[in-house]
């Protein structure tokens, strides 16, 4: 079984469009926030130098919309890492009923920090997905 890095959170006004959903775009920063506070808790403790991590690419499927009030539900888990490129996927539910309304996988790539060109991931960052 997977280890899944997860947080809840509410919907607000600001989250929402034009049809009184969350917009799109909305979305995407959701999963570049649970993205970085995932990475965060893993390094906290850390006395160690990391690279940088940049998206290559995100492919999203919004399945249902949420609306003002609704609570979610986000996990996030890194499927695959290969070379210097890192794929994490994002699902996003409703907390109350576990229905998935969304789900991302983002293609990372990760940089060296002072040259901040693609670098192979370290083997002690593969371990800190496992």
């Amino acid at each position: 079984m997977r280890d899944y890095f997860q947080y809840d959170l509410k919907v607000q006004s600001e989250h929402l469009d034009a049809l009184a959903h969350v917009n799109n775009v909305q979305y995407l920063q959701w999963v570049q926030e649970i993205a970085e506070a995932h990475w965060s808790s893993l390094t906290a403790e850390k006395n160690e130098t990391y690279g940088i991590w940049v998206v290559r690419s995100h492919k999203i499927e919004y399945k249902r919309p949420a609306q003002f009030g609704d609570v979610l539900t986000l996990k996030t888990f890194v499927a695959h890492t290969e070379g210097f490129l890192s794929e994490r996927v994002v699902k996003i539910y409703f907390k109350d009923t576990n229905t998935l309304l969304a789900q991302c996988s983002t293609q990372w790539c990760y940089l060296h920090p002072q040259t901040r060109k693609p670098e192979s991931i370290p083997q002690k960052v593969i371990e800190l997905f496992h």
